[in-house]
């Protein structure tokens, strides 16, 4: 997960939390980041219709979902892209199950485990106070 994600994730909890618009400004201050990536986290979650962007002086960024109705894993896969991109673990190299890695049924079990929990943990499930 990238640093962008791990701000998305936090983003929409802030978001959701807030009821109504807020501030790029307002959001960096939250996030601990800078108002000139704010865009860059919350392009992904604009894109797939979760937060709605509001430009000008009076405008911001507000949450269009229920954060019960995103998961942690959809909010990844939108800013990092699909988490099984097939890559080994131990090699560089794209790892099938005709060529197995050394860790290849361990990894595939662990990978399954995690992909699960985060797509069963909505974001409501994300306390925003253990985010900061």
């Amino acid at each position: 997960m990238t640093r962008r994600a791990e701000l998305a994730i936090r983003a929409l909890a802030v978001l959701g939390d807030a009821g109504g618009r807020t501030k790029a400004s307002v959001l960096a201050d939250e996030l601990d980041t800078t108002v000139a990536f704010v865009p860059q986290v919350l392009q992904p979650l604009v894109r797939a219709g979760w937060v709605a962007s509001e430009p000008g002086p009076t405008g911001g960024y507000r949450c269009l979902v229920g954060l019960d109705e995103v998961s942690v894993l959809e909010v990844i896969e939108a800013v990092d892209g699909a988490t099984d991109v097939g890559r080994c673990v131990a090699a560089d190299r794209p790892c099938r199950a005709a060529e197995p890695c050394v860790l290849h049924t361990a990894w595939g079990r662990a990978r399954s485990e995690l992909v699960g929990a985060l797509r069963a943990t909505p974001m409501s499930g994300v306390s925003r106070r253990a985010l900061t």
